[in-house]
């Protein structure tokens, strides 16, 4: 079984599938999580939003966004965002599985949505949106080498991780925060069952029941 095989064969056993479509009394949002194995390496795709936007302008992001009406659920929403993003075709994804959702600092219920891509996609980015495509390999969400992480007792999922990520294509340096990071993170420990080595709040051997917790605690109060 080669790396790509193997990847999804783990990923598939944390599929929520439907389960939480119930959640209706938040707006919805999904991300594409795109895998890709680069030189042997498993690796994931991430972008830079325009500086332009609106809301978090110039932040690193996987492609994706708000529901539209006529998305059918939260895979449809991360393939459309990701072709109106990079121009990445749907039927060039093979989606895997959908992982426990999360509620982003705007209010918003975030699905992720994890696909293969083929090494050689190549992306047309939305300037609009997009202000630059890179490739980063998922065991660097698993290093402390280019890791900050700040405590906050006022957060309920811990510390605030980040990552700091040099492309060596470009040179250029990006800050890896945010719910981007958490979701990283949680695919970095979930396909490549490695010991992380940095102190995080969820058990790396069962990284999904920390985060139903936080879900099933926040959508209580609502």
């Amino acid at each position: 079984m080669n790396i790509k095989e193997e990847t999804i064969a783990i990923l598939k056993q944390f599929d929520s599938g439907n389960k939480f479509s119930s959640l209706s009394v938040l707006p919805k949002a999904s991300v594409l999580i795109p895998l890709v194995v680069k030189n042997g390496e498993l690796c994931t795709l991430m972008t830079l939003r325009s500086k332009e936007l609106r809301t978090s302008a110039g932040e690193v992001c996987f492609p994706g966004g708000k529901r539209d009406p006529s998305d059918r659920d939260d895979v449809d929403t991360a393939l459309r965002e990701a072709e109106e993003e990079i121009g990445l075709s749907p039927d060039d994804v093979q989606v895997v599985c959908r992982l426990v959702p999360l509620i982003s600092k705007s209010g918003l219920l975030v699905t992720p949505v994890v696909g293969f891509i083929e090494e050689s996609f190549c992306p047309c980015p939305n300037p609009a949106e997009v202000s630059a495509v890179f490739t980063v390999p998922l065991d660097f969400f698993t290093s402390d080498q280019d890791h900050d992480a700040i405590h906050s007792v006022a957060r309920t999922m811990g510390s605030l991780h980040s990552f700091y990520f040099v492309d060596p294509d470009s040179g250029s340096q990006y800050h890896i925060w945010g719910l981007t990071a958490v979701f990283a993170r949680l695919v970095a420990t979930l396909a490549l069952r490695k010991k992380l080595e940095f102190d995080v709040v969820f058990d790396p051997d069962n990284p999904l029941a920390f985060f139903l917790q936080i879900l099933h605690r926040r959508t209580s109060k609502l």
